[in-house]
């Protein structure tokens, strides 16, 4: 026995192998050009950046951190960050939302591929398409963007629009004065039997809105008068007086007015004539502003106020479809018997879905959430296209002010190489937050 020891002890070892069975020399060789490629295509980029954002502009000179402190200091920078930070708090949980919205209701909805489909089909569109149709849905006038055809419509559907904006007095032959809002007032007062005459200009008769008629000068013993355009094409007639061929202002509002206070109202007729109550007799009459104010053109989407939330709605309709795709897959193994047992127990919907399918999705929902928030964090594109030169400045994010400072014309690279490294230190968190998520996962 102590022969066979012997000799046992004195064996060279058995060759070392991985626990597959695999010898590492062998698992080595084939991962080394994975490795290769890691190294220069992600290790030495990195490593390059840390040491370019140690030197100036040029890249001769050594300034230590005073490109990181450059990045916390400068206002362009500064408002990156902020952005940046609205982007990853807002973005990620719309879209997680909707998307776990979208995904319950697929299940709901007849036609839930369909809708599944049509949801998910901006996912297929790319960054820089997507950012060139919002441009167009944002522009300011309502006769190209939709989402400002869309707000005007509703506007002017609960409220009055102006009937003759940028129109006003005559002032050669008309006693109507600016009377304040927008308002023109008569310096004299209506008398019945003494028709009133209201002539106007500033638009030109073929710019009408549709089929006006000739104005007809008033007569009878009321209160009454004309609002007129007092111009015609080619010229001719007598300033202040209704000549043929001159055209009537329809659906002008006229106030009769007393010491301040409104005693009579009336808007004018297709001929351009208004009658009043005899209650106006005396009063002097004022036009309101709202005859004459500019029409309403919607809201100034791309505007320094809304530019960031309006770009993050670009971005909500093309990652939503992402988001639902996810959940509705974590949906689908969900145990039925469950949310059946919830049902028979008493709950209603609302408390099946807020206890039970979102408690069960939760793994799911941070696998979003956590994806969309490293993604939301180099946004690029869509800032770049969508955000108007004049407001770009207000929309700017981490990764447009990296390309901007090195790139853009700034010509900086070792403050570009900073605000990188500063975006990989932001990413890095998140992604060993993920790391672990998952190692807990194959636990179990």
């Amino acid at each position: 026995m102590s022969a066979v020891a012997n000799e046992g002890a004195g064996a060279p070892p058995a060759p070392r192998k991985s626990v597959t069975g695999t010898r590492v020399w062998v698992a080595v060789l084939f991962l080394l050009p994975a490795l290769v490629l890691l190294g220069a295509l992600v290790v030495y980029p990195i490593g390059y950046s840390v040491w370019r954002s140690l030197y100036d502009a040029g890249g001769d000179g050594f300034v230590g951190l005073d490109n990181y402190v450059d990045v916390f200091t400068d206002d362009a920078t500064l408002t990156a960050v902020r952005n940046t930070a609205i982007w990853v708090a807002v973005a990620p949980a719309v879209v997680t939302a909707l998307g776990l919205i979208f995904a319950v209701l697929t299940e709901r909805v007849r036609w839930g591929t369909a809708f599944k489909l049509i949801v998910f089909m901006p996912m297929a569109i790319s960054m820089l398409a997507a950012g060139i149709i919002f441009r167009l849905v944002y522009q300011a006038d309502p006769d190209q963007g939709v989402a400002n055809a869309v707000v005007t419509t509703v506007h002017d559907t609960f409220t009055d629009s102006s009937v003759y904006p940028k129109a006003r007095p005559n002032a050669q032959v008309s006693d109507l004065k600016p009377s304040g809002d927008g308002s023109f007032t008569s310096t004299g007062t209506v008398r019945a039997g003494t028709p009133a005459l209201l002539p106007m200009v500033g638009i030109a008769p073929n710019r009408l809105p549709g089929e006006p008629q000739d104005a007809k000068a008033a007569s009878g013993d009321g209160v009454t008068g004309t609002v007129w355009l007092d111009f015609k094409l080619g010229g001719g007639g007598e300033k202040g007086q209704v000549d043929a061929g001159e055209k009537a202002l329809e659906g002008v509002k006229v106030e009769a007015v007393k010491d301040g206070d409104v005693v009579a109202s009336t808007t004018t007729k297709a001929d351009g004539t208004f009658t009043l109550p005899d209650s106006a007799d005396g009063a002097r009459l004022r036009l309101p502003g709202s005859n004459f104010a500019a029409p309403y053109n919607g809201v100034d989407w791309l505007g320094p106020t809304l530019v960031t939330p309006a770009i993050i709605g670009a971005y909500v309709w093309m990652w939503a479809g992402f988001a639902m795709v996810l959940i509705a897959a974590g949906l689908a193994g969900v145990d039925r018997n469950l949310l059946e047992a919830a049902r028979v127990d008493g709950a209603n919907e609302w408390q099946v879905f807020r206890r039970i399918t979102v408690p069960m999705l939760a793994p799911v929902l941070v696998v979003v959430l956590i994806t969309l928030m490293i993604n939301v964090m180099k946004i690029f594109d869509l800032v770049y296209i969508i955000a108007p030169q004049p407001t770009q400045d207000e929309a700017n994010v981490l990764a447009l002010q990296l390309f901007l400072s090195s790139f853009g014309g700034g010509g900086n690279y070792g403050l570009g190489s900073a605000i990188g490294i500063i975006l990989l230190l932001l990413v890095v968190p998140v992604m060993i937050v993920n790391i672990r998520r998952l190692r807990k996962e194959r636990e179990r």
